[in-house]
């Protein structure tokens, strides 16, 4: 399949909408991005899909986007429109829940991207036709569930070293939900291609009680710690949640100037600088 279907084609122009929108209003981006603060005190549910259509930049939607054209296509032509949409919508949901659940004590944390629902289609894919071969650089002819297992246990690595700039929690979270529901869908999948599937399902399973029964096994949050001649690595949305608070306390410290002495105190630059901030 290397046609855009009506589905796939509405998803890409509903995400390139919104991630033009929200990379020139960071209003609109900070009013629609996943995070948990929002979510859980402020109740603004709809959060969890909305962040599914916003990107960090042109290079993290474009990617996103390559991939749910590869995969996307035979997976609508195959189980139809109605149930990609369930597909692809529940493995947002599901892996923004999966990301809230991890994060729950972790107020700040902030994310966006279609990873988790991308992620569902690549699973669900899998599920559905695992003799698929996906054409990569270095593997030319790999078959999708040996790339589901790698990508399954590269998800658990990562949210491990918590060191690079991809949203693991959401990946796995969003790729099970996928895997789940398209069985529901064709639940005989389960008994033709067992063996991908339990390859698949079995890993991220044990993942998932250890996570709830013993967290500190693999959930270890480190502190970053700065090598010799190294700087620290953060993640995106570490990158983001920091810039977030830096502005967050020059604000705090103009408003309190403005409290003490009136808005005559500050300087032009300091009055443009607030303006900025508070966009």
């Amino acid at each position: 399949m290397d046609e855009i279907t009506p589905i796939v084609g509405v998803i890409m122009a509903i995400s390139a909408f919104i991630t033009y929108k929200g990379l020139g209003n960071r209003s609109f981006f900070r009013d629609n991005a996943f995070n948990v603060d929002a979510i859980l005190v402020g109740k603004d549910y709809k959060r969890l899909i909305m962040s599914g259509f916003l990107h960090a930049d042109w290079g993290h939607f474009g990617f996103n986007m390559i991939t749910l054209f590869f995969f996307g296509p035979m997976l609508e032509e195959t189980i139809g429109i109605p149930w990609f949409l369930v597909v692809y919508l529940g493995s947002l949901i599901g892996g923004n829940l999966f990301a809230l659940y991890i994060h729950r004590n972790h107020p700040n944390y902030t994310a966006i991207g279609a990873s988790g629902a991308v992620s569902g289609i690549v699973f669900a894919s899998i599920a559905m036709f695992p003799g698929m071969t996906l054409g990569l650089i270095f593997f030319p002819y790999l078959p999708s569930w040996v790339f589901g297992l790698l990508y399954v246990l590269y998800s658990i690595y990562g949210m491990r070293k918590k060191s690079d700039n991809i949203g693991h929690e959401a990946h796995l979270g969003g790729g099970i939900a996928g895997l789940l529901l398209v069985l529901v869908y064709a639940p005989q999948m389960l008994f033709i291609n067992y063996i991908p599937i339990l390859f698949i399902l079995i890993p991220s399973v044990i993942f998932l009680i250890l996570i709830v029964v013993k967290p500190e096994i693999l959930l270890i949050d480190k502190p970053f710690r700065r090598k010799k001649n190294q700087s620290i690595n953060l993640t995106r949305d570490q990158r983001y949640n920091t810039d977030k608070a830096q502005k967050q306390r020059e604000i705090n410290a103009l408003l309190d100037k403005i409290g003490e002495r009136g808005m005559e105190s500050l300087t032009q630059v300091e009055k443009d600088r607030l303006k900025e901030l508070t966009k």
